[in-house]
Order: C-alpha cells, then sequence, then structure tokens
C-alpha cells in the first residue's frame, strides 16, 4: 500500500503519485500521528502545479487529521490524542510528522474526518469574516462559489454574524445547498449577470464585502458588484490568477478597497490559531455550523479528487483517505 502522494515534477493531476514515503520518529516540538483523513484544497493544486514553487520531490497536501503515536519533548500532547493541523505540507500521507506548534486537539463529539474538513477552509472562513472584513448585522455579503467547501462555511458563518447573504452558484444542485446553508440569495452566474443581480439585489447601492476564491472570471464583476468603500477580499483563484489591477479602477469604483488575504498571515501565533480552532470546533459541536464532506477518496486516488475539483464537478470538502 501506498504510504504517501509524492510530487516529482510539477503539472496536472497526472504527476501525482502514490509511493512509499519513509517518516523519521518525531524531534522536539514534532509529533508523529497516524493521518485519518487529509483535506483537499485548491492551494494544493497551485502547489502540484508549481504555481507556488516548493523544492522537488514533496508530499502534497497542508491540512489533515489523526491520533498522536509518539510526542517529541516540550510538545503539550501525549500519545492517543487526537489532533488536526493546516499549513503542514506533506498532509498526503498515511503517517506524518506534524508541528505541534500547528496542532490543535480535536474535542469529542467531533470526528476526525470533520475536523480534517475544518482546519484549513474553516479557519478561511474564520479569518475573512471575522478579521479580513469584521462581518457584522446589517452587512450585506456576497459569496462567490457559494456551495465550495469555504463558500458554505462562509454563508455560515456570516449569517451567525448577523449579515445578508448573496451566493453564486453554477447549478440547481449547487443552489439548493447554498440556501440550505443560510444564503438569502443565490445568483445564477451561468444564467446571470452577477454584478448587475447584485446592485438590483441592494438597490443600487452593492455589498459591503465580496468574498472572491474564484479570481480570473470573478474580479471585475466583484469590484462592480461592492457599494463605496466596499472591499473585495480575493482569497483564491480557482479560475486563473488574476492580471493586475490599475489603482484607478479602485477610485473610480468608489473608493474601494482590495486585499489578497492568505491563511498564513492569520494564524501566525498560538493565539490565533487556537482561538480560529475554538470558535469553529465549538460552533459544529453546537450543531451551529455544518461542515458538508462532498467527496472521499481512497490516498491512492489523489489525482481523481484533483480532477474532480478542478473540473467544478463537487461540493464542500474533498478528503482522501489513507
Amino acid at each position: 500500500m501506498p504510504t504517501a502522494v509524492q510530487v516529482t515534477k510539477t503539472g496536472g493531476p497526472e504527476v501525482l503519485e502514490a509511493a512509499e514515503v519513509d517518516v523519521a520518529a518525531p524531534q522536539a516540538g514534532e509529533l508523529l500521528v497516524d493521518v485519518a483523513a487529509a483535506g483537499v484544497n485548491y492551494i494544493d493544486t497551485y502547489q502540484r502545479q508549481g504555481i507556488y514553487p516548493i523544492d522537488l520531490p514533496f508530499v502534497l497536501g497542508l491540512e489533515g487529521a489523526g491520533a498522536v503515536v509518539e510526542a517529541g519533548d516540550g510538545t503539550g500532547f501525549a500519545p492517543g490524542d487526537r489532533v488536526a493541523w493546516q499549513g503542514s505540507l506533506g498532509s498526503y500521507a498515511a503517517r506524518k510528522l506534524v508541528p505541534a506548534s500547528m496542532a490543535v486537539k480535536v474535542p469529542e463529539g467531533v470526528s476526525l474526518e470533520t475536523a480534517a474538513a475544518t482546519m484549513l477552509q474553516g479557519m478561511t472562513a474564520h479569518y475573512l469574516v471575522a478579521s479580513t472584513f469584521e462581518v457584522k448585522p446589517g452587512h450585506d455579503v456576497l459569496v462567490h462559489a457559494a456551495a465550495g467547501g469555504v463558500g458554505l462555511l462562509l454563508i455560515q458563518l456570516a449569517k451567525a454574524r448577523g449579515a445578508r447573504v448573496i451566493g453564486t452558484v453554477s447549478t440547481e444542485e449547487k443552489e439548493k445547498l447554498a440556501r440550505e446553508a443560510g444564503a438569502d440569495e443565490v445568483i445564477r452566474y451561468d444564467r446571470d449577470d452577477f454584478a448587475k443581480r447584485t446592485r438590483e439585489l441592494t438597490n443600487g447601492e452593492g455589498v459591503d464585502v465580496v468574498y472572491d476564491g474564484v479570481g480570473k472570471d470573478t474580479v471585475d464583476g466583484s469590484l462592480a458588484s461592492l457599494k463605496v468603500r466596499g472591499l473585495l477580499a480575493l482569497f483564491g483563484a480557482a479560475s486563473g490568477p488574476v492580471p493586475p489591477i490599475d489603482p484607478q479602477r479602485l477610485n473610480s469604483g468608489g473608493s474601494l478597497y482590495l486585499t489578497r488575504p492568505t491563511s498564513a498571515h492569520y494564524t501566525r501565533t498560538r493565539e490565533e490559531i487556537d482561538w480560529r480552532s475554538k470558535e469553529l470546533f465549538d460552533a459544529v459541536q453546537a450543531g451551529e455550523l455544518t461542515v458538508r464532506i462532498g467527496g472521499k477518496y481512497p490516498l491512492s486516488d489523489a489525482r481523481k479528487a484533483h480532477e474532480d475539483l478542478q473540473g467544478r464537478r463537487t461540493t464542500g470538502k474533498l478528503l482522501l483517505i489513507p
């Protein structure tokens, strides 16, 4: 059985190789973990393609959950602890060394699969609504790819903060999922001009914030959907990188704000990691946050998971199961 998914050359999903990879004993500050599930994220496809360069060869995957087998000195964890993490490369594996500084304990009542599905996309959704643009009651929010893993979480977290949420989707099935998650309005961007429709839904004003993980195909409409002094949080590029933007566009659009956030800058301290993960897991335990797992694949089928993700054939979160 393969123990990891390795990239020896960059390219399409076909470069993903099942491989036997040895894992060393944990050093001080490290945990040796039996991986129960690894999360599949769009950033994995950027790393696989070389858009985000990493020295070759490497094991893909930034997120997962599992049980501690052995703990190095000074970690604060013990064998048997259930842990989850995000931001630690090499998670597409049956066994992995995880820096204790990146790990959080998974509370009882939250399964390891749910924990793995919550970490990176959940932390992303949390920092977007709590920090990048602090959503408050009365705000109008536009969420692209509203039936995706981050999108479904964004809808729920923004609604919990009192916002009115507009989502964009491409199919009837995805529209249903977005509405079930709590979206007040859903725009089918395959049929309607979403910027025009957003203006109509906001009496011509536009929204306070757009959360855009799609990128090239949506950025123009996202800017056109904002109210005066609105903010575009461009947190991904599923459709491709965004071309350079002339700052004058922000002026003419209404003194707009544009930011390109990334998770690492919002999880820089232990306090931030604990705050975000605790709020997410508490909401899951209370039944206030539903984490939809849209697909589970054997570790050896990582290529298929990437093909489905980039082919926009998925909803919710994709997991690899060793």
